[in-house]
C-alpha cells in the first residue's frame, strides 16, 4: 500500500507508462492531419527542450566533463524515442510494443559488455523468456525463422535495443545529472530527426500548413514529453528497481485497451503467448539489479 514517502513516486511511473502507452494516438491525429512522424517527432522534442528550458543554465555547466558517455547516451536515447513514434505510427502497436519490451535482453547484454556485469541465474532467465517471446511473437511458418513482418517492427525492435543501450550508459555515467540526461534524451531524439527531415525536402517540412489546433496539440505533447521525462527520472530514483518494473508494465495493459478501442486492434492467441513470455522476462529483470536501482 503506498504511504506518504512513496505516493509521489510511484504516480510519476505510473504517470509515465500512461503517457507512452497512450502517445502513439495523438501522433497519429496528427499524422491524420498531414504532419507525419518525422516532422512530429522533430516539433514535439523541439517543444519539449522549450518547455525545460530552465535546466539550460546546469546543462551548460556540466557539457565540459560529460565526455563520451554524454554523446552514446543522446545517440541511443534519441533513437529509442523517436523509433518508438516511426514504429507505432505505422505498425500495430501491441506487437511493435511487445518488440521494444525486448529491451530486458538487451539490457543483460549490454550491461555484460559495457559494465562487466556478471550474468546471475535471473539474467539467464531474462535471456531465456525473452528470446522465447520473441520467436513466438515473429514466427513466420513461411519462411521458418523468426523475424518481424514489416518495417515498423524492425523499427520497434531496434528502438527497444536503443532504450535498453541508453539505460545500460545511463547507469554507467553517474556523474550526469537528471536534467543533464533528460536534455540527452530530447536533443538526440532531435538530432537524429533532422537527417531526415532535410532528405525529405519540403515534403518533410510543412510548417505553413500546420493550422492552429495541430499547433495546439503539438505543444501540449511537448509539455507533456517534459512533465513525464522528470515524473519517470524521480520515480527511478526512488523506487526499487523490481516494483518499478512492475510499474512501468501497466504501460502494455493502457496500449492493450486504447489499441483495441481506438485503433480495432488484437491479438491473437499466439501473439498473447509471446507477450506472457516477454512480460515475464520484464518482471525478472527487476530481480538483476540491487534494491534501489532502476531504468533511466
Amino acid at each position: 500500500m503506498p504511504t506518504k514517502q512513496n505516493l509521489w513516486p510511484v504516480g510519476g511511473l505510473l504517470s509515465g507508462a500512461l503517457v507512452w502507452g497512450l502517445i502513439w494516438y495523438p501522433y497519429r491525429v496528427l499524422e491524420t492531419a498531414g504532419i507525419y512522424g518525422p516532422t512530429a517527432t522533430l516539433l514535439t522534442y523541439g517543444f519539449a527542450i522549450l518547455a525545460g528550458i530552465f535546466m539550460l543554465p546546469r546543462v551548460w555547466r556540466e557539457l565540459p566533463r560529460a565526455g563520451g558517455w554524454a554523446v552514446l547516451l543522446v545517440l541511443s536515447a534519441g533513437w529509442a524515442n523517436f523509433g518508438y513514434v516511426l514504429a507505432m505510427l505505422e505498425g500495430e502497436v501491441m506487437r511493435v510494443l511487445l518488440l521494444f519490451y525486448l529491451a530486458p535482453l538487451w539490457t543483460v547484454l549490454f550491461s555484460r559488455w559495457l559494465l562487466a556485469e556478471r550474468l546471475n541465474v535471473y539474467g539467464y532467465g531474462v535471456i531465456a523468456l525473452s528470446l522465447c517471446g520473441a520467436v513466438v511473437m515473429l514466427w513466420q511458418p513461411a519462411s521458418g525463422l523468426p523475424l518481424p513482418r514489416v518495417e515498423a517492427e524492425w523499427i520497434g525492435l531496434t528502438a527497444g535495443m536503443g532504450f535498453a543501450l541508453s539505460n545500460v550508459v545511463s547507469r554507467r555515467a553517474a556523474h550526469l545529472s537528471i536534467e543533464m540526461k533528460s536534455f540527452s534524451v530530447w536533443a538526440g531524439t532531435l538530432l537524429l530527426t533532422l537527417p531526415l527531415l532535410l532528405w525529405q525536402g519540403e515534403n518533410g517540412l510543412p510548417f505553413s500548413a500546420i493550422g492552429g489546433g495541430s499547433w495546439l496539440l503539438l505543444a501540449l505533447l511537448g509539455v507533456t514529453i517534459c512533465a513525464t521525462s522528470y515524473a519517470v527520472q524521480y520515480g527511478v530514483s526512488r523506487v526499487p528497481a523490481n516494483r518499478a518494473i512492475l510499474l512501468f508494465l501497466s504501460e502494455l495493459i493502457v496500449a492493450a485497451l486504447s489499441s483495441w478501442w481506438l485503433a480495432d486492434e488484437a491479438m491473437d492467441a499466439l501473439q498473447w503467448l509471446g507477450a506472457f513470455l516477454i512480460i515475464s522476462a520484464s518482471l525478472l529483470s527487476g530481480k538483476m539489479y540491487p534494491a534501489g536501482e532502476g531504468r533511466a
